[in-house]
């Protein structure tokens, strides 16, 4: 039998995936009284092309985490490979910082890992409660959630701030109002699945005009291999019969690896997103915050969701310490200054309008903009002192 719930915290976390998960533990590594909260079961799956960037699996290092996920079965992944049409440029992944290889665990696999060193650093964690509303203070502040557990009986719970981190659709986004500022063009439909006993060849991204697809390889044998096509092609042809759908495109953008899957049987059922342009949100107010894709999506032919989620996890833990409205705002202005150009190459990707000669610098430009979020991860280590635990102010700055 559950404890009972608390009748207050210093914060309340909703939604249970990478970013939540890893702002409530850090949180309550600072010594913070933290919620956690998620109204799927423990170890859902989710949508996702799972691929961690270097800055990820940094993140992962630093919070003495990447040794579970190695443990965990995920594949060590020692090289990419980009393949324009019929060249293919392979970059092996260098050994710095306490990063050796790049993973894609299993989101079944990583958001428990990460909720679970929440709940070992003393986080109350929840599955099955649902954000009813929020709880608002005189002049109109963010002070706490309501939430209806798994038994339908509701629950006032106080906060001094409340952060949302459910998702692209987020209710506590919606519930604030919170006002997206900067709004991509483009957006691709995808479709994947999971196939056994592909060799191992690192994550190969594939781009033919008009189209993508990628393999990446994930836990105990499994790959992840995607199709991404514009939506206008995934809503009159792809959606209506997913695996022809996928091994048509496929076949079109990367006939090699098509070849491989001849034969073979998925692990898993075909899964398809229909494409959801990019958008940052307003991130911050009184009361509240918003952290993963709640407060910032791009589209996933860059597969960098999770290591954003992971990264801007760590700027806002930080300035919760720090207790002040105004250093939720520096959060903000720190995400979105290590977003901005990922975020236009992004949409630019997503659009499918260039040719592989325009690709190429594109990716060149990823690169460098990966390096530099990657920079500005490590410069926190150099920063002297331990943290202090510290409760958000619940009165707006000082």
């Amino acid at each position: 039998m559950e404890a009972r719930l608390g009748e207050r915290y210093d914060v309340i976390v909703v939604g249970a995936r990478c970013a939540g998960s890893a702002t409530a533990m850090l949180l309550a590594r600072r010594g913070l009284r933290v919620l956690l909260f998620d109204r799927d079961r423990r170890g859902a799956d989710t949508l996702s092309t799972l691929a961690l960037m270097r800055a990820g699996v940094l993140q992962l290092h630093r919070w003495g985490l990447l040794d579970l996920v190695r443990a965990s079965g995920a594949a060590a992944i020692r090289s990419t490979t980009f393949v324009y049409g019929d060249e293919a440029i392979t970059v092996p992944i260098k050994s710095r910082d306490g990063v050796d290889a790049l993973f894609a665990p299993r989101r079944t696999c990583l958001d428990v890992l990460l909720a679970d060193a929440a709940a070992a650093a003393g986080a109350d964690v929840r599955y099955g409660p649902r954000l009813v509303d929020l709880v608002r203070a005189p002049g109109g502040r963010v002070a706490g959630v309501i939430l209806e557990d798994r038994d339908r009986a509701m629950h006032e719970v106080g906060a001094g701030l409340v952060i949302g981190a459910d998702g692209l659709r987020s209710t506590v986004a919606r519930s604030v109002g919170a006002a997206p500022y900067r709004e991509g063009r483009y957006a691709c439909g995808v479709v994947y699945t999971f196939w056994p006993g592909l060799e191992n060849a690192g994550n190969r991204w594939h781009y033919r005009p008009g189209l993508g697809a990628g393999a990446i390889p994930t836990n105990d044998g499994d790959t992840l291999v995607f199709v991404a096509t514009s939506p206008a092609r995934f809503h009159d042809e792809v959606r209506r019969d997913l695996e022809a759908g996928y091994r048509q495109v496929l076949q079109e953008c990367a006939p090699g690896l098509a070849r491989e899957l001849n034969g073979a049987a998925a692990s898993e059922p075909f899964r398809g997103f229909p494409g959801h342009p990019g958008v940052m949100r307003q991130s911050h107010g009184p009361g509240w915050a918003l952290v993963g894709d709640a407060g910032y999506f791009k589209d996933p032919i860059t597969a960098h969701g999770i290591s954003d989620a992971l990264r801007d996890a760590e700027f806002l833990a930080r300035a919760v310490e720090q207790g002040s409205d105004r250093a939720l705002a520096v959060y903000q202005a720190t995400r979105d200054e290590l977003s901005r150009e990922l975020f236009d190459i992004t949409d630019e990707i997503a659009g499918l309008e260039w040719d592989l000669d325009a690709l190429k610098p594109l990716h060149k430009r990823l690169s460098t903009v990966m390096n530099h979020e990657v920079d500005a991860l490590l410069a926190l280590d150099e920063q002297a002192g331990p943290p202090a635990s510290r409760a958000p102010n619940q009165g707006g700055s000082r």
